[in-house]
């Protein structure tokens, strides 16, 4: 960091994520060009091993940034990589030109990531064979921190005194050749996220907060990769209008179609058939083409090929004998919603209210969102099914096997042990 920039982090930094007051708050300075100017894009072996080289020689964590392509393209994969090292400056590459990021991942082995919201970011990385065995998330960091907006231009703003370009975010990062303002964008994003985490960690080390920070970091380092969704059509957009299994097979089998022909043209779902589209067909089960038409999100811009295979779908859907309909609300593993609790067992409600007003007390006083502190599932759980024996012991261990860790069964344990013995 320069000097200038630790100057504008000294005066910058809001302690417990309080901001100071408007009279004293300096205008953020704007960061309008990486400081080595905007790297090379590396989109052959041979760039990629010098990048290689480069960044294994280097020193200290690696900042690391990747841009994908939502609402654009089919998944979610990434259509650049940004990382940057001390004695290596910043990099981009294109996982185009250079799907395979391997080695550069086995060169990094050992080395701390810093990324920010990493659980966005790490599936595509490790798509392209990019996995930390240690990460410092700078979004978590500020989260637990107590600051009131963690977005990277807020924190870079309201840490290190800088405003970061806004303007690119969600642009289609497939485009290629990439443009010039949005390659500066890019390499901006890692330019100041090393500074990033050096103040964050004093801060959590100040607030007593680190060791807690840093068991977050690991419980998401060491995380699998999510397993597939199951029924992923449930999730559409409007599914809570569907009532009946015959429209609920529309639904399933329009779906299906739509993600097969995305998938195939490499286009996101939404650019092949939008949600609504999908409801309302289900919802009206057209009898042709015609029908179909005349609903919205089937209007005349679409052909009659399409029109005529969406309509194949409705009628496939239609002449499902009733025991392949799917089954209407597949009910979910744990507890059912709260708002039912009070009638199915109200003293379980009055356990949840109590243990949510003392989560969120705690919350408050330690300054940070009550999810991180713990997550809501977990509390409607231990609240629903608390242990036959009412021991610190037992709601510890219950705690632990929804997957609390440590830090957080230290400070919630012993709240939840008496707001359910309250209610016992």
């Amino acid at each position: 960091m320069t000097d200038a920039q630790e100057t504008a982090a000294d005066t910058s930094l809001r302690t417990t994520g309080g901001a100071p007051p408007d009279d004293v708050a300096p205008a953020p300075i704007p960061l309008l060009e990486p400081r080595e100017g905007i790297p090379p894009v590396v989109a052959t072996d041979d760039a990629l091993a010098k990048v290689i080289a480069a960044f294994a020689a280097a020193t200290g964590p690696v900042a690391v940034d990747a841009e994908r392509a939502s609402g654009y393209r089919y998944g979610q994969r990434a259509y650049l990589v940004q990382l940057r090292r001390e004695g290596a400056g910043s990099t981009l590459i294109d996982p185009v030109g250079c799907p395979d990021l391997s080695g550069l991942g086995e060169a990094l082995s050992g080395t701390e990531w810093i990324l920010h919201a990493a659980t966005q970011d790490l599936p595509c990385l490790r798509e392209i064979g990019m996995i930390p065995s240690s990460l410092f998330d700078t979004e978590l960091a500020g989260r637990l921190a107590g600051f009131p907006r963690v977005g990277l231009g807020a924190m870079v703003e309201n840490v290190l005194g800088y405003a970061l370009e806004k303007g690119h975010s969600a642009v289609d990062w497939s485009t290629r050749p990439l443009p010039d303002p949005w390659l500066r964008y890019a390499a901006l994003d890692v330019e100041l996220l090393i500074d990033l985490r050096d103040a964050l960690e004093k801060e959590l080390d100040r607030q007593g907060k680190l060791e807690w920070a840093r068991e977050e970091f690991e419980a998401i380092a060491s995380a699998p990769p999510a397993p597939p969704r199951q029924d992923p059509w449930r999730r559409t957009s409007g599914m809570h209008k569907v009532r009946r299994r015959r429209q609920m097979a529309v639904v399933r089998e329009l779906w299906n179609v739509r993600d097969q022909v995305a998938r195939r043209r490499d286009v996101s779902p939404g650019k092949v058939l939008g949600d609504g589209a999908i409801v309302e067909a289900a919802l009206a089960l057209p009898v042709n083409v015609q029908a179909l038409t005349a609903l919205p999100g089937f209007g005349h811009r679409m052909g009659r090929r399409q029109l005529e295979q969406w309509q194949t779908a409705v009628d496939r859907a239609k002449a499902l004998p009733d025991n392949e309909l799917p089954q209407p609300g597949a009910q979910l593993a744990g507890p059912p919603p709260p708002r039912a609790w009070a009638d199915k067992d109200p003293a379980a409600a009055a356990r949840l209210s109590a243990a949510r007003a003392a989560v969120s007390e705690l919350a408050e006083r330690l300054t940070m969102p009550q999810e991180n502190l713990i997550t809501p599932d977990t509390v409607r759980r231990v609240c629903w099914e608390p242990p036959k024996n009412l021991t610190p012991s037992a709601v510890e261990d219950l705690l632990a096997g929804y997957g609390a860790r440590r830090w957080q069964i230290e400070q919630v344990a012993p709240l939840l042990v008496r707001a359910l013995a309250a209610q016992a």
